[in-house]
């Protein structure tokens, strides 16, 4: 059992506490989502359970923290690590081994088990996984999601009574989320693990839920009922968007409630809700690419893929982990060794300067913090201006156009994650490329901070850019995108106009879709219904 007793945070410097008074329980062999806007204390609450907050945070905390009877004040996370796993938002940051086997052994071996049963359990969690195949690979070769299923596989080895994970699915494609969720949803009915757990992505967890803790953001916690706590709750995923517009004062928690209750209203879509067109026209071509390949050593990454992009439209890139989908990104751009032939107005981005070929690709990596390395938002800006020959100002400039009221004098690795993505992103933009890549920009981002990025996107694309977007949110590319193409073992499986390709997969299908399927609706934004009650609605 998890207790917070009028528990109250401030980090240092703060003006204000991240939480004030908060008071709750989580009951053994709960499974509790934490939910709120980026900012609001999340990591933080989370880190408060096994004593990294205040112990290594430098915070102040006030009241009490208890795990199974045992308070955090009195016990470091040292002596909680055999009750308490944690996995934190960056896999990579926390491995300490450099194979994928050792590294699911390492805590086990911390905690002095055996030998025999450190084998036992490491085939077990491989399995469980799913990434028995993968045993014998080096850990920084890995893609984001592979990373993030062996950093939970590390803690779950352990076999800790609580498992606290913080954003577990953000790096996963749908199927692999959902594997995830499945294999540690057994362990909580079936063993009575405990498990609290942050996403941003709601939509993949709530289903499974217990119970919600809501962070508005003023110190507060709120906890109850999933069901109840969503409907007031300041984020809103896809079926909580859909309750709203239908008026309904509890949220559906699965597609499957959802759709049972709009068949029991007999609510239906009108005709008229079909608005973008399926076929996806653009501007000039841009970029071109025929028969490319990107290998590294025996694994072939992308296999003789051809492409044309054209200005004007927006294309998410989708398909599982390790599908070759970063590396396609990283080919265009000129930085991944490759084969085949890569035309960019002209331009073989592998064959010219960096300067050169920024003035036509630029990309936005998934760790975006990786390209930001000075002192203050400020001095980033001016460095983009020299880089690029721009005029002073330009940089900061493009940062207020995307919508980012940055301070000046603030550290980039003191921005939300959201912010972070703005600055880099206006960084690439300072030379005007005409190809824009972003690799998982939504990682880290609330709902509301994903709508601004589809919104920079769109009127990027209406300025004659071209965007190419991998991802696995298949919300966002539902709401975002022109185009989707499919990748599976570096190949392109499939290549369409968004609705087309995600209405015609169930697991690239976005929710409302689904509780709607047959009909081609992607958003709530562009949902039109009817009831016996009342004929048409007008759209939101």
């Amino acid at each position: 059992m998890i207790e917070f007793d009028d528990v109250s945070i401030r980090h240092a410097g703060a003006k204000t506490p991240t939480l004030a008074g908060a008071s709750f329980v989580i009951p053994d062999g709960d499974l509790c989502l934490v939910v709120g806007r980026t900012g609001t204390g999340k990591s933080t609450l989370l880190g408060a359970i096994n004593g990294l907050v205040p112990h290594f945070s430098g915070s102040h905390l006030a009241g009490d923290v208890r795990v199974e009877g045992r308070s955090t004040r009195t016990h470091r996370p040292r002596d909680l690590a055999e009750a308490v796993g944690y996995v934190g938002q960056n896999p990579l940051a926390g491995f300490v081994t450099d194979r994928v086997e050792d590294e699911v052994a390492y805590g086990m071996e911390q905690l002095g088990l055996s030998p025999s049963a450190m084998r036992k359990r490491v085939e077990e969690t491989l399995d469980i996984m799913g990434i028995a195949g993968l045993r014998r690979r080096a850990l920084t070769q890995l893609s984001g999601g592979q990373q993030q299923r062996v950093a939970i596989a590390a803690v779950l080895a352990a076999q800790p009574r609580v498992v606290v994970l913080d954003e577990p699915t953000s790096a996963l494609d749908p199927t692999a989320a959902q594997d995830v969720l499945s294999a540690i949803t057994t362990l909580v009915y079936e063993v009575g693990l405990t498990v609290v757990l942050a996403e941003h992505r709601l939509e993949r967890v709530m289903h499974v839920a217990d119970s919600v803790l809501w962070l508005p953001g003023d110190g507060s916690v709120e906890h109850g009922p999933a069901g109840q706590v969503l409907a007031r709750a300041d984020v809103v995923p896809p079926l909580s968007a859909l309750a709203r517009r239908l008026g309904w004062s509890e949220v559906p928690l699965s597609v499957r409630d959802a759709r049972r209750r709009v068949q029991r209203e007999r609510v239906t879509v009108s005709a008229a809700s079909a608005s973008r067109e399926l076929v996806v026209a653009g501007g000039a071509e841009v970029a071109r690419v025929e028969q490319l390949g990107v290998s590294y050593g025996d694994v072939q990454a992308v296999a003789d893929v051809s492409l044309s992009l054209r200005a004007g439209t927006i294309t998410a890139v989708m398909g599982r982990n390790g599908a070759g989908k970063s590396s396609l990104l990283w080919a265009l751009q000129g930085a991944a060794a490759s084969t085949g032939q890569i035309d960019v107005q002209g331009i073989d981005p592998r064959e010219v300067a960096a300067q050169r070929a920024r003035e036509v690709v630029s990309l936005v990596p998934q760790e975006a913090v990786d390209l930001l390395y000075l002192p203050t938002v400020a001095q980033e800006c001016a460095q983009a201006d020299r880089e690029t020959d721009s005029t002073a100002g330009t940089t900061a400039a493009i940062l207020r156009e995307l919508g980012a009221d940055l301070d000046p004098e603030r550290h980039p690795r003191d921005l939300s994650e959201g912010q972070r993505l703005a600055l880099v992103l206006a960084i690439q933009l300072a030379a005007r490329p005409v190809l824009v890549l972003l690799d998982e920009p939504t990682r880290g981002l609330d709902y509301a901070m994903k709508d601004q990025l589809r919104r920079i996107l769109t009127r990027l694309a209406a300025g004659g850019s071209c965007v190419l977007v991998s991802t696995h949110d298949v919300e966002f590319a539902a709401a975002a995108t022109d185009r989707t193409i499919v990748m599976a073992d570096g190949d392109v499986v499939a290549d369409g106009p968004t609705r087309e390709v995600c209405t015609s997969s169930p697991t690239f299908a976005p929710q409302v879709s689904k509780v709607f399927h047959p009909s081609d609706v992607l958003t709530v934004d562009e949902l039109m219904v009817s009831t016996p009650a009342a004929t048409e609605v007008a759209r939101v």
